[in-house]
């Protein structure tokens, strides 16, 4: 007689906490799985907005031009170009107000472009806490399924007058599914979480690069404004 050692079979056979935890470890991946996809799709729109507005930038076009561009665009901005057209509307708000000083106009720019630039991290990070989680937690509740299973397993032989091989191994086997099921689930993870993570800083780093050269940039034009308005009084 051939005792079935399928994957299919052993989880079936698994007992009842043996199961859960399996439950609760294919969740966890598929889960995650739909969190992969979606950030992979969301850091390559990012990156490309990221190319394509840098290059728009520095091409020497007119603020305003840029600024009417981008709003015509679509309503929903992502990146850095949210980045650039909150500081600018907010430059623009401000120096169209009498008796303000160009420091304080650069400034209230630059709080309008740290503001957008939190809520885009805060976005390129959402789902990344639930891929870490994921990964360094599933081995372990793998294990528990695993110890639980074996455990059970030897209790079942104790009432047995003689245990052979053929007799501990199938119990054993669905035990080890348990873990098998939590490597399956955490590697995957812990390879997004730390690809994302490193997309994520190089963003950070670009975003920062650039707020403070377009700082600069409001800084001369702020000037440049205020000496147009003193020539023309």
């Amino acid at each position: 007689m051939t005792t079935d050692l399928s994957i299919v079979h052993l989880i079936m056979q698994a007992g009842p906490i043996v199961k859960f935890v399996m439950l609760v470890l294919a969740i966890a991946s598929l889960v995650s799985w739909a969190f992969i996809f979606a950030k992979q799709k969301e850091f390559k729109s990012a990156l490309k907005v990221t190319d394509a507005f840098e290059k728009r930038f520095w091409s020497g076009i007119a603020l305003n031009e840029l600024s009417r561009q981008i709003g015509s665009d679509r309503y929903d901005r992502d990146g850095m170009e949210s980045i650039f057209h909150m500081g600018f509307q907010e430059y623009k708000r401000l120096n169209e107000q009498k008796g303000m000083e160009p420091m304080h106009v650069v400034e209230g720019a630059r709080r309008a472009m740290q503001a957008q630039y939190n809520r885009e991290m805060d976005e390129l990070d959402s789902h990344l806490p639930f891929l870490a989680t994921v990964g360094s937690t599933s081995p372990y509740v793998g294990l528990f399924g695993t110890v639980w299973g074996i455990m059970s397993s030897f209790q079942a032989l104790g009432n047995m007058k003689q245990a052979t091989l053929a007799l501990v191994a199938p119990g054993i086997s669905e035990a080890l599914v348990a873990t098998a099921m939590g490597l399956f689930a955490a590697i995957p993870a812990v390879i997004a979480y730390n690809r994302f993570s490193t997309n994520a800083d190089r963003l950070a780093t670009r975003y920062e690069t650039f707020m403070d050269d377009f700082t600069t940039v409001l800084q001369r034009q702020a000037h440049i404004s205020v000496n147009e308005k003193d020539n023309s009084a």
